[in-house]
């Protein structure tokens, strides 16, 4: 580990991955309580005595109390689920018991959250012990098109476990650095359009977003219910596939269950290139040695994702938004925003935190949008949906089974002045997000000190492919588990 590491006598702890903390509680060398126990010293070490990385946002008050059940539990043979003592963390955006659900917004805190979403119901039901919440980019990223991601109202701006000043993407940024920086080694993001893969990219680690629908989005504070899936992020595949499994039901899924590879025709797009010349090269090298064992690897010409197909998503996620954000704040208890207009006007009372960086031009569009039954949002949604499934996937699969694409530039500065506009890559992301189909993230290595990702796309329900796929890059690459998958904590530079 990195001198720099702000905890190190926790290493063991902090950077086991999920089947090793299965592992270890199951033969006895950890209990419960001691592992949530040395993951809650090292939330304090990377907030309180070290860098502020802000990726927690808040912790469960009962957590420890639910370790210990988890152990005495083991004590008598009565082991709940296959991550049974296991520590978990969610975004503040899914509904948990114990935890504020804020979506970082100060207009939601004080709201009670008086049952669990079920993504969280189906971890407990696991046997997983949920330790906090994370820190995301506040509304999950759709306040404002100069938005900086991975800060909140609520949480402050999180920071990146490799380097301190750059981003750690969103909107999952605080599921991302949580992972990285081991303080979990399980965390749920959600995706809309990259906010899984993002993270996942920026941070080093694994990221699964499911096929729309596979996973409940019922109690995650919502964009579109046309796009709005949670997911996992964790350090391997297996752990991906071992957690997608556990919430989904999809025994497929298991690690011991997923496709041989080499019998999967694998489709490079080079219109979805971060533009990035290192990052792009390194994923070209990547799949280039992965074609003795798969069946196939071929160029798919690709239309580019360009101004107006993401001009009509945002009119589509405008318009969902309004009608689906509104009727969840109708039934969010507690006194406060019941209307998007209401929330509007509550961030406009609370400028000098809520907008201290940047506005809330989505916020106000939604608020004056008709919702579904707008003409501009049924014409934006049916010139989205030719695009991704007509010109983009539907002919890509007629010839492939999966689609392969760098996701994003190394990790770009924080800017809380500009916003994110320096950031690149992501358009692997966006025709899949408009159909709900799935998208895998796996790290592709370091360029220049900071981690790139490799996305896998495919059609609906076929994350057994992507995750087969997935553990070969991972086997190629050599990256989990290593030394050099630990983030280096650089401190912020200029330049």
């Amino acid at each position: 580990m990195a001198d720099t590491d702000p905890h190190p006598q926790t290493s063991d702890h902090a950077y086991a991955d999920l089947v090793e903390c299965q592992d270890r509680l199951r033969t006895g060398d950890w209990t419960s309580r001691e592992l949530a126990t040395r993951l809650l010293e090292r939330m304090d070490a990377v907030d309180e005595a070290g860098p502020a990385l802000r990726a927690v946002l808040a912790r469960t008050a009962g957590a420890l109390d639910e370790a210990d059940q988890r152990d005495r539990q083991r004590r008598a043979g009565e082991l709940v689920g296959p991550l049974h003592g296991v520590p978990v963390l969610v975004k503040d955006n899914i509904e948990a018991i114990g935890l504020p659900g804020t979506a970082g917004s100060l207009a939601l805190a004080g709201r009670p959250v008086t049952g669990d979403a079920p993504v969280v119901t189906a971890l407990r039901r696991a046997g997983a012990v949920v330790l906090g919440a994370t820190n995301l980019s506040e509304w999950a990223n759709f306040r404002s098109p100069h938005s900086t991601s991975g800060w909140s109202a609520v949480g402050g701006l999180t920071g990146n476990p490799w380097a301190l000043d750059r981003s750690a993407g969103g909107s999952s940024s605080g599921s991302g650095a949580a992972v990285a920086a081991g303080l979990a080694p399980l965390a749920l993001g959600t995706e809309t359009n990259g906010s899984i893969t993002c993270p996942a990219a920026l941070n080093g680690l694994v990221g699964l977003k499911p096929t729309v629908g596979t996973l409940s989005a019922e109690q995650v504070v919502p964009i579109s219910g046309s796009q709005d899936v949670p997911g996992p992020l964790t350090r391997c595949v297996d752990d991906a596939a071992l957690a997608y499994a556990v919430l989904s039901g999809r025994p497929e899924c298991l690690p011991d269950g997923l496709p041989d590879p080499r019998s999967l025709r694998i489709g490079t797009v080079g219109a979805w290139d971060t533009g990035h010349e290192r990052t792009d090269a390194l994923a070209h090298a990547i799949v280039f040695g992965l074609r003795d064992a798969v069946a196939s690897i071929t160029e798919v010409a690709m239309p580019s994702v360009d101004g107006a197909v993401m001009a009509d998503q945002v009119a589509v996620l405008v318009a969902e938004m309004s009608d689906d954000l509104g009727a969840y704040l109708r039934r969010r208890p507690g006194p406060g925003a019941s209307t998007v207009a209401e929330l509007v006007d509550f961030n406009a009372e609370h400028a000098e935190t809520e907008l201290a960086f940047f506005g809330q031009e989505f916020l106000e569009q939604a608020a004056r949008s008709p919702g579904r039954n707008g003409d501009e949002y049924r014409e934006a949604r049916q010139r989205n949906l030719a695009f991704a499934l007509d010109a983009c996937l539907g002919p890509a699969y007629d010839t492939v089974d999966l689609l392969v694409a760098p996701a994003y530039q190394p990790a770009w500065k924080s800017d809380l002045v500009l916003g994110d506009l320096l950031a690149g890559g992501g358009a692997v992301a966006t025709p899949p997000a408009i159909l709900g189909w799935p998208i895998l993230t796996v790290p592709l290595g370091l360029v220049d000190g900071l981690p790139v990702g490799l996305s896998i796309t495919g059609p609906a329900r076929s994350e057994p492919a992507l995750l087969a796929v997935g553990r070969l890059v991972e086997s190629v690459v050599g990256w989990a588990g290593t030394p050099a998958s630990r983030p280096a904590w650089r401190p912020a530079e200029r330049g």
